[in-house]
This record gives C-alpha cells, structure tokens and sequence, in this order.
C-alpha cells in the first residue's frame, strides 16, 4: 500500500487537482446550495417586477398575498443556502488545509529522506499561510460556479424581457473576465515573489531566536539585526507590490461592474421610454442591475484567488516534490539489539569502530567537540547512510535497510540543544502521555528540584524555547524526555554541560540506575558520567584510540586524563 509520504505530487497544478478530487462530494453539495443562493437573489428581483407588473394589472389582494409568500419562500432560501453552504466548503477548506499542513510538516520532520534548499522558517511559512491559501481552491470553484449561475439567470430573465438586455450582460461579463484574467498573471507572478520573501524573513527570524545568546555573547546581535532589516524590507516591498497591484485589479474590476450595471440600467429606461418594456420589467432590470453587481464582483475576483491558490501550490510542491536524498529501507531491528558503528568515515569521523552490546552503559570521550557533533547526526539519521563511508547496524541490521520511523521507536538520540516547547513540564517530558516512566525520568534526570519550585509542579506552564526556565532547568526537562521515552537504545550527547558537579554527579547515577539492562550510549566530558559507565571509548582525531573503564583510563592514560579531569 502507498503510504501517503511516498506520494509525492509533482507541480503546484498536481497539489490543487489533488485537493479538488478529494473533496469532490462537498464540493457538489456546496455548489449546489450556493447555486440556490445565488438563483434566490437573482429571483428577488424578477419577483418584484412580476409583483409590480401584476399588481397595476389585477389589484387583486390575493395576489399580493400570493407574492408576499413567494417572496418569503426565496428569502429563506437565500438565508439557510447561504448558511449550510458555506459550512460545507469552509469545513471542507479547513480539512484540507489541515491535510497539507500534515504532510509538508512531516517532510521537515524526515530531512534524511528529503534535500528541500529551504530552511526551517521556509518550510513553517509553507505548512502554514501556503496551505491555507492553497485549500480555498475548494471554496473558489463552488463559489465561480454559483456566481456563474447568477449571471446566467440574470442575462436570460433580462432577455426575455428584451433580447438586447440579455445581450448587454453576457457580452459586458465576457469583456470583464477577459481584462482581469489579464491582470490576475500579474497578481500570481507578484504573489509568489512575495511568499519567498517572507519565507526568507520567517527563516531569518528563526535563525535569529535560535541563536540570540551566542551573538549578544560576540556582540554579532547588531550585524545580525541588520541582516534581518534588510530582508524584512524586501518582503515589505515586495508586498506593497503585490497589494498595489491587487488594488488595481479590485478597482478595476469595480469599475468594470458598475459601468455593466449602469449600462443594463439606461438601457432598460430607454427600452421602457420606447415602450419596448413595461413599469415591471423596467424595475425587475434596474433591480437586476443592481444585483447582478455582486455576482459579478465575487466572479471577477475568483481568477486573483485561482492564481494566488497556485502560487501557493508550487511552493509546496518544493518541499513534497523534492527528490530523495536516499530512500529508506522497509524493515526493522531485533528487539533488544545492540549498537554497532563500523569503519564510519564523515566529517571529523576517520574509520570508527566499536560496538555497544545489549544492555550496556558505553560513554564517549570525544576530545574534539566536531567529532561528537558527527557521530551524533549520524546516529540520529542526520545524515543518510549513503553520505557516509562504512555502516551503522541497530539490531543486527544496517540503517541502510531500516525504516525510519522504526529506526527512531527503537534507537532515540537526544541532542545536545534539544527544543522545549510551549506547554508544561509534563508535556514536555512526555507529548503522547503515554508514558510509564515519568516520575522515575524526573528523579534520574534531576528535575525534581525544579518541580518543587512551583505550586503547579509538572503542570507548571512552560513558555515558547523554555523562555521561562534557564540553561539548566531546560537541559535537565531534555534528559528527563529522553529518559521518559524508555527507547531500546539511547544516545545522549553532552547532557549535563549547564549543570553544577554535585547535580552532574546525582544525573550520573539516576541515568546509570534507570537504563541498567537497556542500552545506552553517552558521547561526553563528565568525569561522573564517564565514571558510571560500563567502559568508556576514547575518540581522537576521528579514530576510537583507547578503551577501558573511567578509573583504569585516569591511571593509565595521561592525554586522558588532562581531557577529562575538571
């Protein structure tokens, strides 16, 4: 079965076609129901003209009762239409806005999977204004239909009254549509200028939020700001650009209507000055000329929507279209596996060997910080297996051939800047709630100190990036989410480098004490972490060099020694 991240659409056209058909039932129901809106306001006034036209000629009070209900009836028709049709298509728009949201989001979460040339903001922007803009295609076709039917209704009811009032509509709607399809090209071409720009103004912003300390630490804020000025500034041109150009097309297409209305209107008085119609056909057109502006403005601005939609589209089609950097096997590892890293060449990374069997507690000495930094992404599937020389086997089996979503059930790596997210302490440690372990994740990573520091304790609120907590307090809520998802093999990375000795000491051995007969894999400087493992492999140079346990290193290995001793 074809798995919907294997379905990869292939232009911007393929994205709206997709939504359409996928929403084809509501889509027929709201068209219908728009299309009873639409013929009950164009009825209204064919009505009065009826009315005006009957009533000079019969005076008859049954007859105006008789029309007192008709109207009546189209009044509520226009009313419930109106309300249940617009519910289908919005809910069906929401729906479908929701469904691309899911699957561009879920291309920025597999990036081994995918080679997109657009950064984390970029894609936030695209999984969020694109695919909404992108999902009111659903509601633009239904709408265009109905708007249709209006003037439809309107040109006929018009020429039977004369057939150059027929006429005069349809040529008049004809000459419309033909300028603004014109200039909505101008709208979609600016448009998309525009949605890049942002985009690079919301990556810039993101890149700026993730590293604001460091650059108030070297003093690059103000350089950096600067930077972002000159984006924003783009994208505010850009824009301008893009609102101007939809004002003249707004404008325009005013303009356009009314002079199609006021045309329809002088003609009919001229027809009824000539005789050629009588006082109820004459208010039946002037009423239609007024109406058939409304139509006529909603279908004018239908092709700006149809544009914009496809703009958005093909910046989607960027992130889902994108080829693969390397495919993803299908299969996944032994229950209980261990960890093997065989001849690994990437980056600072020359031929590493080792293996951390089951249930062992294994730490990494790495003496230059790029050399942990690789072995990481590697394990994290950072970088696809085909990047690299050599092969890393979980279970028994190369990554190669693993499925990545079965890689990270069974292997979790913790980085070294994981993200907190806005919420509470509990839902930090645990998104699913599905946790067994959280009370014993708190004790071991240590957090329970700052779990009593406030009334709500794991409930407590937790801002955006942990903006409320500080460099230790956020560390210690990341250990305690990795330690919560009680993976099969863990890897953490530097997880107590913002922590005093006496609480990197405690971390130690709750870590060692929660994942005794699990594995686990430590890349780290902490002489007490190193001390809580099994055995600890030194990394030097991109090679492991030595091999054996925390105290026997100290005493043999001097280079060791001077690295690790604090």
């Amino acid at each position: 079965m074809t798995t919907p991240d294997t379905q990869r659409p292939r232009a911007g056209s393929h994205i709206l076609c997709t939504a359409l058909r996928r929403n084809v039932g509501a889509m027929a129901w709201g068209t219908l129901l728009m299309g009873l809106y639409q013929a009950g306001e164009t009825a209204f006034p064919i009505a009065l003209g009826l009315i005006v036209e009957h009533t000079m000629r019969d005076r008859s009070p049954q007859a105006l009762g008789v029309s007192v209900a008709a109207l009546a009836v189209i009044i509520t028709t226009v009313s419930l239409s109106w309300r249940f049709g617009m519910r289908i298509l919005q809910k069906a728009n929401t729906t479908e806005a929701h469904r691309w949201r899911v699957r561009v989001a879920g291309r920025g979460l597999q990036p081994v999977a995918r080679d997109v040339d657009l950064k984390s903001g970029e894609v936030l922007t695209i999984a969020t204004e694109d695919a909404d803009q992108t999902a009111d295609i659903i509601e633009v076709v239904p709408l265009l239909i109905s708007s249709l039917v209006a003037v439809v209704i309107a040109a006929v009811a018009l020429g039977l009254a004369d057939v150059r009032l027929g006429l005069l509509v349809i040529v008049g709607t004809v000459a419309i549509l033909s300028v603004l399809s014109v200039m909505s090209r101008r709208i979609g071409s600016s448009t998309r200028e525009q949605q890049a720009r942002v985009a690079r103004a919301g990556a810039k912003v993101a890149d700026l939020i993730i590293g604001l300390r460091p650059l108030h630490g070297f003093g690059g804020n103000h350089a950096a700001f600067r930077s972002y000025r000159e984006i924003s500034t783009e994208a505010k041109r850009q824009s301008v650009t893009v609102a101007r150009v939809s004002g003249v097309y707004a404008g325009t297409a005013l303009a356009l209507n009314a002079v199609l209305a006021a045309a329809v209107t002088l003609t009919a008085g001229w027809l009824a000055f000539r005789g050629r119609i009588g006082i109820g056909e004459l208010v039946m057109a002037v009423g239609l000329a007024q109406f058939i502006m409304e139509p006529l403005k909603l279908f004018s601005e239908m092709p700006k929507y149809v544009m914009i939609a496809r703009a958005s589209a093909e910046r989607m089609a960027l992130v889902l279209a994108a080829p693969p950097v390397t495919t993803p096997g299908t299969g996944r590892p032994a229950a209980g596996g261990d960890l093997e890293v065989d001849g690994v060449r990437h980056g600072a990374l020359r031929k590493v060997r080792f293996r951390v069997r089951a249930g062992e507690f294994v730490a990494v000495a790495a003496y230059q910080p790029l050399a942990a930094a690789d072995l990481a992404a590697v394990l994290a599937l950072n970088v696809p297996p085909d990047a690299y020389e050599g092969t890393v086997r979980v279970g028994g089996r190369d990554l190669a051939e693993l499925a990545v979503e079965e890689v990270r059930e069974h292997l979790l790596v913790n980085p070294y800047d994981g993200e907190i997210f806005a919420g509470t302490l509990r839902s930090n440690i645990d998104p699913s709630g599905t946790s067994r372990t959280v009370p014993e994740a708190v004790e071991a990573s240590m957090l329970t100190d700052v779990v009593a520091l406030y009334r709500e304790g794991l409930d407590y609120a937790v801002r955006d990036r942990g903006a409320n907590l500080s460099g230790g307090q956020r560390q210690r809520l990341s250990l305690a989410r990795a330690l919560a998802a009680d993976s099969e093999v863990l890897v953490l990375r530097d997880p107590t480098t913002a922590v005093d000795a006496v609480t990197e000491q405690l971390i130690a051995r709750g870590v060692a004490k929660l994942r005794r007969d699990r594995t686990t894999l430590v890349i780290t400087s902490s002489p007490a972490l190193l001390d809580a493992a099994d055995r600890v492999l030194v990394l030097d140079e991109g090679v492991i060099t030595a091999e054996d346990t925390h105290r026997n290193l100290l005493a043999t290995d001097e280079a060791y020694c001077v690295a690790v001793t604090r």
